[in-house]
């Protein structure tokens, strides 16, 4: 087993709140580490068409944006691990994570940024109508159901 690795801060979550922390902590000096989790880009990498991200008059693609937003975390400095985080203790400082592949960080602070995940129901219609009327984000989505 490995010695623990220890980081000013370690970011557990790869969507754009964890994109977005690792930068800004990479800029401050803090030399963070982010874990990327099961589903490295978060949600958006399932989405195709981003509408409603500021800074873009045109529509563009999740996958892309979340492939930029790692590429710019990287390029100022943050470590990017892909692996899973199966235990966090936060009984006492330098917080303790655990991850699937036995490695073991010391952390001065943690971001959680873990985001969301879809429930579906698992029907059939459910899958169907996917993209279609039926949608798991109000807040994304609604605004192309609005009066009907």
């Amino acid at each position: 087993m490995a010695a623990p690795i220890h980081a000013k801060v370690v970011i557990i979550g790869s969507g754009p709140a964890g994109y977005t922390a690792a930068i800004y902590a990479a800029r401050a000096m803090l030399e963070p580490v982010l874990i990327q989790g099961i589903q490295p880009g978060g949600q958006l990498t399932i989405t195709t068409d981003v509408e409603n991200y500021p800074g873009f008059a045109d529509v563009i693609q999740g996958p892309w944006l979340m492939e930029q937003m790692e590429k710019q975390a990287a390029h100022v400095g943050t470590k990017i691990v892909t692996d899973h985080v199966n235990k966090l203790e936060l009984g006492q400082r330098p917080f303790r994570i655990s991850t699937d592949s036995g490695d073991v960080y010391l952390a001065d602070t943690v971001i959680l940024a873990t985001g969301a995940q879809a429930r579906w129901l698992g029907l059939p219609s459910e899958e169907k109508f996917q993209g279609g009327g039926v949608s798991a984000c109000a807040t994304c989505d609604g605004f192309f159901y609005r009066g009907k």
